[in-house]
């Protein structure tokens, strides 16, 4: 009996590369909990008035539902594992396989529009760091307080859909693998 994962006969298996892609992926989010956390965290050492929890709350909510729900759950996690089994099943080029965290993220070798998203969403949280680091606290740690547990969710996301497509053998979304080499 062959395992879910395996490739059809005549296609390459990088299990390496597959591996190199979803971890690189789930890395990427875990190291950004591991620095936020403590900085959030630092927002609680302080009294915070009603009106600060309330943005608290408001904020940890929206961005549960918005990052985590919304944006990983239902868009970017299945299209990631999709891409990571992908990856486990093409012949892809040495510098695709070593790149694979930034392949499985859509960077390249993706439709235009998915290439886009990951570009311009990229540029975007960079600009929001920029700017939230600006922040004094418990105001910073109020909004990092969201980003940590949408980007936990996100995680956990990353991670069944990993497991659903490993050992369903499905694409839990696209791929989104243009046929054309770039």
């Amino acid at each position: 009996m062959s395992t879910p994962i395996a490739a059809d006969s005549g296609l390459a298996r990088n299990g390496f590369a597959s591996v190199w892609g979803a971890a690189g992926g789930a890395a990427v989010c875990a190291f950004a909990v591991w620095r936020l956390a403590p900085i959030a965290a630092e927002a609680f050492e302080t009294r915070l008035s009603a009106f600060q929890w309330a943005v608290l709350v408001a904020n940890v909510l929206f961005m549960a539902w918005s990052e985590g729900y919304r944006g990983f759950q239902q868009k970017f996690a299945p299209r990631v594992a999709a891409r990571a089994l992908y990856l486990y099943r093409s012949a892809e080029p040495l510098w695709v396989r070593m790149l694979a965290p930034a392949f499985c993220f859509g960077y390249f070798r993706a439709a235009r529009r998915t290439r886009l998203v990951a570009w311009w969403a990229t540029i975007g949280i960079v600009i929001l760091v920029v700017l939230v680091n600006q922040l004094a606290q418990p105001w910073r740690g109020i909004i990092d307080a969201g980003v940590v547990v949408g980007l936990t969710w996100g995680i956990a996301a990353l991670l069944v859909n990993y497991a659903k497509a490993y050992f369903t053998g499905d694409y839990p979304a696209s791929p989104e693998v243009p046929d054309d080499r770039i």
